[in-house]
């Protein structure tokens, strides 16, 4: 069987609302405001790493001290009363209160954050083509300067301006799931297609795509994720990062 043929067919398998419950994107799915929603993806994928079953609890406690709408909670500066206990793992009520710093900012400035990631795509004359990474560039600088300059372990660096980078796995899960529409993702953002969108790089994803031969590179970096992707637009070229599912579930 072709490798195309056979990873629709894991496509189809897995990406159905039965994926929902277990996964972190169930968080954003609660929400029916477009600014919870978007301020639920970021936080569910920034602590989205490590067992799937802490996450979720991890989730469960962050989301429960933001109350009824993650959006209120960052206007209203409920934030503020934050402490510093753990959330997840290395992610503190110190982190949490740092990216609501950064939301609030970025709500003020661009109204929310598709506009936030558009502007980048439109204004960076070198944000050509498929180059979603001027955007993710942005939303670290805008949530540095909400924070006096400081930039947050929890936001990587896709390293614009030195030629490296991050593969920035976590902001790429965000966007996947607020651009591209389906059983499971929300595409509620318009304004950036899903052919736009880069895969988001775990260990388990590079490792299957490894052994299926869609990619050499050893590191799992920006350049392994251009690679894969572009690999896999051969296949999907409006949507190449549906197959996040497929080389996750394959077996």
């Amino acid at each position: 069987m072709p490798l195309k043929q056979e990873l629709d067919q894991w496509y189809e398998k897995i990406c159905n609302t039965s994926f929902i419950a277990p996964d972190p994107v169930q968080f954003p799915r609660r929400y029916t405001k477009r600014e919870d929603i978007e301020i639920a993806a970021f936080l569910s994928a920034t602590i989205a790493w490590g067992r799937r079953d802490i996450i979720l609890r991890s989730a469960e406690k962050m989301f429960g001290l933001m109350e009824k709408s993650p959006f209120a909670f960052v206007q209203n500066g409920g934030y503020k009363k934050l402490k510093n206990n753990n959330i997840h793992r290395t992610f503190f009520e110190d982190d949490l209160k740092y990216f609501c710093s950064g939301f609030k900012r970025c709500y003020v400035k661009y109204g929310n954050m598709e506009k936030l990631f558009a502007s980048a795509l439109s204004d960076n004359p070198q944000a050509t083509g498929h180059n979603i990474w001027a955007g993710i560039a942005l939303f670290r600088e805008e949530m540095a300067a909400a924070n006096n300059g400081n930039y947050s372990k929890h936001i990587a660096d896709p390293g614009i301006e030195t030629g490296g980078g991050s593969a920035c796995k976590r902001i790429n899960l965000a966007l996947r799931w607020l651009v591209r529409k389906g059983p499971v993702d929300l595409g509620i953002w318009k304004s950036i297609k899903p052919a736009a969108l880069y895969i988001p790089l775990d260990v388990h994803v590079a490792r299957t795509a490894r052994k299926l031969g869609l990619l050499e590179r050893k590191s799992n970096d920006k350049k392994a994720v251009i690679a894969l992707t572009e690999k896999l637009r051969e296949f999907c070229p409006a949507d190449p990062v549906k197959y996040d599912f497929a080389l996750f579930a394959y077996r």
